[in-house]
């Protein structure tokens, strides 16, 4: 018998399809197989018979990897080259660990996951010596050689990016706000350990 990732039977938490039908205006129309032109596709009890298809070797966990609440079991095979680490590697355990994939929350915590992510790489490029260029990014240095200033191409109409009204905002904004914070931050240490 071939294993199936899908759980199947009751599983706590999940609504039952007279609670969703109530609760859910529409809820369940799909559910008879003559409206669901995939039917004849999906596999209800496993692989059917007459498939020339074994169940792979399952690859070893060495670590937890994060899955779906809906799956009972990893894919045989699995991604390792990216292990979820730091703060947006906790965010992203707790999207798999509480949230089914058809839900708002799960998603949003994986995309809340993505801006911890970037942040801490920034952080980390700080602290490692090589900062981010806020210039070199809105893409201003590499427009100096094209025959225009980069003032005169982003005034002049035709251009195909229209964000440049949002660069100073999305990248300057953001590094000088990092900065400001920072300055702060050391600034009052530095008081306190004077007054101290």
């Amino acid at each position: 018998m071939a294993k199936i990732p899908y759980i199947r039977g009751v599983r706590p938490g999940v609504p039952s399809p007279e609670e969703l039908r109530a609760r859910i205006p529409g809820w369940g129309v799909d559910l008879d197989p003559a409206d669901r032109p995939a039917v004849p596709r999906e596999l209800v009890d496993g692989v059917p018979d007459g498939v020339l298809w074994d169940y792979p070797d399952e690859q070893s966990e060495t670590s937890p990897r994060e899955r779906s609440i809906e799956h009972a079991q990893l894919t045989p095979v699995f991604g390792t080259v990216a292990p979820l680490q730091g703060v947006a590697g906790a965010i992203r355990r707790l999207a798999y660990a509480r949230f089914s994939e058809a839900r708002a929350a799960h998603w949003l915590l994986l995309l809340g996951a993505d801006r911890v992510e970037s942040k801490e790489h920034l952080v980390r490029a700080y602290l490692d010596g090589r900062p981010d260029d806020p210039v070199a990014e809105t893409g201003v240095t590499a427009e100096t050689g094209t025959g225009t200033t980069s003032v005169t191409s982003r005034l002049r109409g035709g251009r195909v990016d229209q964000h440049q009204v949002l660069d100073p905002v999305v990248i300057a904004l953001p590094a000088i706000a990092g900065g400001w914070l920072t300055w702060r931050v050391l600034r009052g240490a530095a008081r306190r350990a004077a007054g101290h």
